[in-house]
């Protein structure tokens, strides 16, 4: 894939507050400066994705995209970001499109679907199998008709655990001149509710207002996080 970004020799070379750093066979978000966090990678076998797998918040997530006994939907994840709501998806059994503008994040999330591929974990393997990857901004997209539209816009300054926040903070540094605001969460809005898609499921903040002026059908909530439902 080419992403088109400056190269640099090491991090004094960065013009920027985060990097993709590509190493031999690994690839990784670095935020810079003094006192920024851990690499930031995409693993879909990784302890915290396996771990995941057995998280009670699958069962909210799989409810809301419409996942039952003898149905598994197909789901278009607009947001895709790091692709981890997506990953848990396809181990529900979901053919999931994951479609992701910035170019960093589209190549973690290509080369995590290889390397998924051909992990030693059948699993892993499976729910790969039914993963696909769409670069660009999906507002230039379509959504297959009749599929479940998912979108996880990242417009709440604070959510989840300390581990969460980490990763949202570098996925803004990231975004840099791109932030969502209210022109972007209607931009986004006017999009997604144009797509002949069956539901659209919006992930937010548990205590987050509505990204619409619309209700939602019903709501799923959780802890930290709230899926608001609309059924087309």
């Amino acid at each position: 894939m080419a992403l088109g970004l400056p190269l640099a020799a090491n991090a004094d070379a960065v013009h920027g507050k985060v990097a993709l750093v590509v190493d031999v066979d690994d690839g990784w978000l670095q935020v810079l400066g003094p006192g920024a966090p851990g690499p930031i990678r995409v693993d879909f076998a990784s302890p915290a994705m396996l771990h995941r797998r057995k998280g009670g918040q699958n069962e909210l997530l799989g409810r809301a995209v419409g996942v039952r006994q003898g149905r598994r939907p197909g789901v278009f994840d607009a947001t895709a970001g790091l692709g981890r709501d997506s990953f848990v998806l396809a181990d529900l059994g979901c053919t999931v499109t994951m479609a992701e503008r910035t170019p960093a994040l589209a190549w973690l999330l290509g080369t995590a679907l290889e390397r998924a591929m051909v992990s030693g974990e059948a699993l892993v393997r499976a729910a790969a199998d039914r993963l696909a990857l769409w670069p660009g901004d999906c507002t230039t997209m379509t959504v297959p008709e009749g599929a479940v539209l998912y979108l996880d816009p990242m417009f709440e300054s604070q959510r989840g655990s300390a581990a969460v926040k980490k990763d949202l903070s570098a996925l803004r540094l990231l975004h840099g001149a791109e932030p969502p605001g209210e022109a972007g969460e209607q931009s986004l809005v006017q999009w997604a509710w144009a797509q002949p898609c069956s539901r659209i499921v919006v992930k937010r903040a548990a205590k987050a207002p509505l990204l619409t002026r619309n209700a939602p059908s019903h709501q799923l909530q959780g802890k930290a996080v709230r899926f608001d439902v609309y059924v087309r």
